[in-house]
């Protein structure tokens, strides 16, 4: 039975990543970022609810004097 002949597997897998590597600086390099992104205005609007300005209380039926 003959032997698996390995000497050659470093340079394989060498020059594939090297191959990968240059085609995803390729491609990477081809794509255009926006040059000055616009930031978001971080001013909190609030609305005004009418229940914000009154205390509420909510009573339990049990609670409540008998009618």
């Amino acid at each position: 039975m003959p032997q698996l002949d390995t000497s050659t597997w470093f340079i394989m897998i060498f020059s594939m990543f090297l191959t990968l590597f240059i085609l995803f600086q390729l491609k990477i390099s081809n794509h255009h970022y926006p040059e000055n992104p616009m930031t978001k205005s971080t001013k909190i609007t609030s609305q005004h609810n009418p229940w914000e300005n009154k205390w509420t209380k909510i009573y339990s039926p049990l609670s409540l004097p008998p009618q």
